[in-house]
């Protein structure tokens, strides 16, 4: 078991690395793979092995030199970092196209949440069942917090509602927001998470990479 480190000297660039090493220890496992080295690793993710040695160093270090690390052990111990061993309940707001497809294909118990209601103001959307939850309308919101108590909110809504909306989810008890409208939301509030998703400027890198292939060459 690592031993424990203050968070306060692990730097951001790391913690972002630890859900890569999730999800590619969590593959690795799936192709039945039990212990690998820190070299063999590094090759999969394209870093270093040194890189991935002072990585997890930064909270106890793993593994045994000319041992290699137990996958098993070592996605659990990063899991227990990241948090999603927990199921922190999570809602949707906004049952669009982008919201149904996030409600339908993400492996919410794999991460840490368990979607527990999705909520939307179109009353045509209201009463679908998505992901195998019923759309309820945005109106019995407040009711619905008080009763279940999530913490989450996934926000799919038009970017000219998502900081009125944010503020008042905040009022009802969410602690974090996973925003995928165009708005970049601040929420004056101590304490409370905010994770804004740009789908289109990923592509952007895209479009900047391509443009400039032949200056790279």
């Amino acid at each position: 078991m690592p031993k424990e480190t203050k968070k306060s000297v692990i730097s951001n660039s790391v913690i972002k690395r630890l859900p890569r090493y999730y999800r590619f220890i969590g593959a690795l496992l799936r192709q039945g793979v039990v212990r690998i080295s820190s070299e063999k690793l590094a090759e999969k993710m394209s870093l270093t092995a040194s890189q991935i040695r002072q990585d997890l160093n930064c909270f106890g270090g793993f593994g045994q030199q000319g041992y290699g690390y137990n996958l098993e052990e070592l996605k659990k111990a990063i899991g227990s970092i990241l948090g999603v061993t927990g199921h922190c309940k999570t809602v949707l707001i906004g049952a669009g196209n982008l919201g149904k497809a996030i409600a339908a294909h993400m492996d919410f118990s794999e991460y840490g949440c368990e979607l527990i209601g999705i909520f939307d103001s179109d009353e045509e959307k209201i009463g679908e069942n998505v992901a195998g939850l019923e759309v309820m309308h945005i109106s019995g919101a407040k009711s619905f917090f008080e009763k279940n108590k999530p913490q989450v909110a996934i926000l799919c809504v038009p970017e000219t509602s998502a900081q009125a909306l944010a503020d008042r989810l905040v009022l009802w008890g969410i602690q974090a927001f996973w925003n995928f409208t165009h708005y970049d939301i601040t929420v004056s509030h101590k304490n409370v998470v905010v994770e804004n998703v740009h789908l289109g400027d990923s592509l952007m890198m895209i479009s900047y990479a391509l443009s400039h292939s032949e200056e790279n060459e």
